[in-house]
């Protein structure tokens, strides 16, 4: 697992990312759709604007229409020849050589523009937008030699061997606001595989991904793989679901809007050359049992820690607690002492616990 810095005071990496913190605060960014080759800007944008701080422009991204989307997937299907053909090793290697590229040069980016964009703490942004990414990416890298080097025996005079090929079609990768690091890893993943995708991030992590997608480039994945597409959610959806080249969906994000993308797809199953396949994963009601023996220190720590870092905004946020009246009494006193001491602010003061609440 990659390592996660301090961010101490005095530490260098502190250092840098509160100057990439301030670079990106005091610059204007202009975000465009990413399509084949082209970097289009349509000229309809939506304003930037930090979670924490609403007044504040960091920039504009450009809004898609369905002419773009069906440009995007044709892109994509235009590219999967190629990409296909190209040995597993070498697709491994470029992005080992992007989770090098987030270890290294691009760490303090990606981190300053997660707190920026999404308002997170540098430790929240940290173990998220940089650790959490790179290991998504050599893990997955391992997964996927562990695939390909898994082959059946063989008897005397015969020879068995699985190959392994990306799916007819392109892939829909959509993205939720609250992680860096799955938003990387949705459309990667796929990719990783010999797969095209058509990426659509969320709304209010735009800026974050377009750091992704600059360490993709320059990590060397070729145009085309990944196309990456803002604007209306049901206009792209509905775009996607209705080609017949629609192959799979990889997904993160609410119980409702999978639903309606799952049975969306099952009405137009018809019309799709291959069975797509479905791959989602959406909210939960995460809980802490303590048992009679727990210390309500800790178990206060994990309340506090689970339930409202990052405001709550995760998945795994703990939204339950089961206490026994044995130490029920002490914890929730310990509780409120901590929840007491957050302070509560922009995520460019490094002493402040909660930030801004960006979504329902």
């Amino acid at each position: 697992n990659e390592p996660v810095l301090s961010y101490a005071p005095g530490t260098p990496e502190r250092d840098a990312v509160l100057a990439q913190y301030n670079t990106y605060y005091n610059s204007s960014a202009d975000v465009p759709l990413y399509i084949g080759g082209e970097e289009i800007r349509t000229g309809n944008t939506k304003t930037m604007s930090p979670p924490h701080d609403h007044r504040h422009s960091i920039g504009q991204y450009h809004l898609a229409e369905q002419h773009h989307i069906e440009k995007a997937i044709a892109a994509a299907l235009e590219s999967r020849k190629r990409w296909a053909a190209l040995p597993w090793e070498e697709r491994a290697a470029i992005f080992l050589k992007a989770a090098d590229l987030i270890a290294g040069p691009y760490r303090a980016k990606i981190n300053a523009a997660t707190m920026i964009g999404q308002s997170k703490t540098v430790h929240q942004a940290e173990i998220d937008s940089a650790c959490e990414l790179i290991d998504f990416l050599r893990f997955n890298v391992q997964y996927m030699t562990d695939i390909y080097n898994e082959q059946p025996e063989s008897s005397e005079g015969a020879w068995n061997r699985i190959e392994y090929r990306p799916l007819e079609g392109f892939v829909y990768a959509v993205t939720p606001f609250n992680f860096t690091a799955i938003a990387g890893n949705l459309p990667t993943s796929a990719a990783m595989m010999g797969n095209v995708v058509l990426w659509k991030p969320s709304r209010t992590q735009v800026f974050s991904a377009k750091v992704i997608v600059d360490v993709l480039k320059e990590a060397g994945v070729p145009d085309g793989v990944i196309n990456v597409v803002y604007g209306n959610s049901g206009m792209i959806t509905d775009t996607v679901l209705a080609s017949p080249h629609f192959a799979g969906i990889h997904f993160t994000g609410s119980t409702d809007v999978f639903n309606s993308v799952w049975k969306k797809i099952g009405e137009n199953i018809g019309r799709y050359k291959s069975y797509p396949r479905i791959v989602g994963e959406t909210g939960g009601k995460d809980f802490i049992i303590a048992h009679p023996s727990a210390h309500p220190r800790q178990v206060a720590t994990a309340i506090s820690r689970g339930a409202f870092e990052f405001q709550g905004q995760k998945c795994s946020a703990a939204s339950r607690v089961y206490l026994p009246k044995a130490i029920a009494s002490d914890v929730l006193n310990l509780l409120k002492e901590d929840i007491n001491s957050f302070k509560m602010g922009s995520p460019e003061d490094m002493r402040n616990f909660i930030t801004a609440v960006i979504d329902e």
